[in-house]
């Protein structure tokens, strides 16, 4: 498998960000970890091998990016204003430095074709990942999110402040009316999924949640509940990867979405 490491300097940040690229061509999917996670995490815990033929045969490139939630989402000790503030800055990275890199690079390595990002996460990731698209949808072409909180309550309480409330989705879905973001929306393909077992109470919750608005706006997607004997753990989120993985890719494939 081919595999870069890099570290970057991020105006935005302030600061020096990392990332690993694995894989030589096909369709770009930007990874963000958990909770408090970094960049290597995904391959510390086994999902990039999991998802090694898809790398492996050139079907996908992965990225995986650094989070910064403990400056942000779970910095108990800093002003709502200071934290909210930070992750602006954050998803300003992704949008204005992380992505342009790595699309840079994905159509170099694909023969010039211009392929829109997959994103993709588990649990916060998945939050992070659904959360970018939704409100960047012309710069993507679908997300894997699975396991994910789709609120602001957990970290923020019942402030839905400023851009807090931008980033809630549970809270700034329902009252979107802006023609050419639904559009978007809706071209693009949606992919969330919760198990039924130990620990995604929450997180069952939330994707009911979202289920509902997303059928009220006219949204389509794939929402899928797992048995009960699903975890919130990355055991299970391997095996979901793999299998939306596949099904999104074979859709890829007879479509050919930008």
């Amino acid at each position: 498998m081919e595999i870069s490491y890099h570290k970057e300097p991020s105006s935005h940040l302030g600061r020096d960000m990392e990332f690993k690229r694995y894989g030589y061509a096909g369709r770009p999917v930007v990874v963000f970890p958990t909770s408090q996670g970094r960049f290597y995490q995904f391959e510390d815990s086994g999902a990039v091998a999991a998802l090694g033929e898809f790398i492996d045969t050139g079907r996908i490139q992965l990225w995986t990016l650094d989070g910064i939630d403990s400056e942000t989402f779970f910095d108990k000790g800093g002003s709502l204003d200071a934290r909210i503030e930070r992750h602006e800055a954050y998803f300003r990275y992704i949008s204005e430095e992380a992505l342009p890199q790595l699309l840079r690079v994905s159509e170099k390595s694909n023969s010039r074709r211009k392929l829109k990002p997959l994103f993709a996460g588990c649990s916060m990731g998945a939050f992070h990942a659904s959360n970018f698209v939704f409100r960047q949808p012309d710069l993507v072409s679908g997300v894997i999110a699975l396991s994910g909180v789709y609120s602001t309550r957990d970290f923020f309480g019942e402030a839905l402040d400023g851009q807090i409330f931008f980033n809630s989705p549970l809270d700034y879905l329902p009252g979107l009316t802006d023609r050419k973001a639904l559009t978007r929306l809706k071209a693009l393909r949606l992919i969330f999924c919760c198990g039924q077992g130990r620990w995604e109470e929450r997180m069952l919750e939330d994707t009911h949640a979202l289920e509902q608005i997303l059928r009220d706006k006219k949204i389509p997607a794939w929402v899928d509940y797992w048995g009960g004997d699903v975890d919130h753990d990355w055991p299970w989120w391997h095996k979901q990867l793999v299998y939306f993985m596949g099904r999104w890719l074979d859709d890829d494939l007879q479509n050919r979405v930008a």
